[in-house]
């Protein structure tokens, strides 16, 4: 009678199952009981809340990317996770993440073709705004870092061509429109720390530069660099590429304050947050609270808000800029020539800009936009409400 021969169980194949297996409960078990954060500070963004269990939910298959993105916001130890993924693949010479490119010195976002119908609709709309007014009427359409250091990128890498499209934007916007070219300035100095290395904003260095590049067109005479004192405010500033990439191979970056040796000029800023409601009054353009967070721009002015309106003590003239959040850190030098600076963000107006802002009231408008949020805005449009 033959018998089979009993297999050898492979001990050390069974010790890696079970502490895979342990990891893997262990970790279930440790995002159940955790708790959970309605924002996630280190992308700036609000969590995935957990999803309403539905029919409708689970047949259009709605329910299961949620409760996907839920466990992945809320997943036990994800930040570490993320991390060493991004050191593999960066290793393995991947460069781009979620669509941030990552070079030697700095983090670049990934441009993509612009929807020009999209953007002649907007510049009709600008066109349309212009035409309308009385006053002078200035553009500056602002080159990103994935522009000025796109001789970086790797071989073949997807990028519109910013310096094209701010030409065709000019170009076609109408006589009523004075438009300020910062491209060259932006290019020539781009040695000089101008763009953050982790954000997707100018530096206070890189704004200044625009200052005085627009001083020509829209009539005052900048300040010179010299008379500035520089605080460095907040280190360790990690912005929105870092968010998107959770890499820490690039060196942090700095938020600067540029204030005037003479004294400064702004008295009182206010911020509009809900229409029909009394603003609130501030006696700093600098909300130094945001230096002790990882969202370190908004130390410039806050966060984006509907209305931001700053008073300064001079004779100038009053100024309306309509904007992103690249004019958060060029405002304060414009209070060295207005006594009166008010930013608008169309993102969240929406009703005709006349029906809240006095246009009548303002000597100039600027139109202030950084190059990559131009060609994707589709807010620019109210202008011709």
């Amino acid at each position: 009678m033959k018998y089979k021969k009993r297999k050898r169980v492979n001990i050390p194949n069974l010790i890696t199952c079970i502490v895979f297996f342990g990891i893997l409960i262990f970790m279930a078990v440790m995002t159940i009981a955790l708790p959970k954060k309605d924002f996630l500070e280190m992308e700036n963004d609000y969590a995935e809340k957990f999803p309403e269990l539905s029919a409708k939910a689970v047949f259009n298959r709605s329910y299961m990317n949620k409760m996907e993105s839920y466990i992945s916001d809320h997943f036990a130890g994800r930040i570490s996770w993320i991390k060493g993924r991004t050191v593999l693949e960066t290793s393995l010479g991947k460069k781009e993440r979620n669509g941030i490119y990552i070079l030697d010195d700095r983090l670049v976002e990934k441009i993509s073709e612009p929807d020009m119908t999209s953007v002649d609709k907007a510049i009709a709309a600008i066109n349309k705004f212009a035409d309308g007014l009385d006053i002078p009427v200035f553009a500056m359409i602002v080159p990103t870092s994935a522009e000025i250091y796109s001789d970086e990128l790797p071989e073949n890498a997807p990028n519109a061509d910013q310096k094209k499209f701010i030409e065709y934007v000019y170009r076609n916007l109408g006589r009523s429109v004075n438009t300020i070219d910062v491209y060259q300035t932006m290019m020539s100095n781009r040695d000089d720390y101008i763009y953050y290395r982790t954000d997707h904003h100018w530096t206070t260095k890189g704004a200044y530069l625009a200052y005085s590049a627009a001083g020509k067109k829209m009539g005052y005479v900048p300040v010179p660099i010299d008379l500035f004192d520089i605080e460095h405010a907040g280190r360790d500033f990690i912005g929105t590429f870092y968010s998107k990439t959770l890499y820490d191979g690039v060196e942090r970056d700095t938020i600067d304050f540029y204030h005037n040796s003479e004294g400064e000029k702004a008295t009182e800023v206010s911020i509009t947050e809900s229409f029909g409601e009394e603003p609130e009054v501030f006696d700093s353009m600098y909300f130094r609270e945001y230096l002790g967070v990882k969202d370190k721009y908004s130390s410039f002015l806050g966060t984006n808000k509907p209305i931001v309106t700053i008073k300064a003590d001079n004779d100038g003239g009053k100024l309306l800029v309509v904007k992103d959040s690249y004019a958060h850190c060029f405002a304060p030098f414009l209070t060295e020539h207005y006594s009166e600076i008010t930013l608008v963000d169309l993102r969240y107006i929406n009703i005709s800009l006349s029906k809240v802002i006095d246009i009548d009231e303002y000597d100039q408008v600027l139109i202030l936009y950084n190059a990559s949020s131009f060609m994707t805005d589709t807010d620019i449009r109210k202008l011709g409400y």
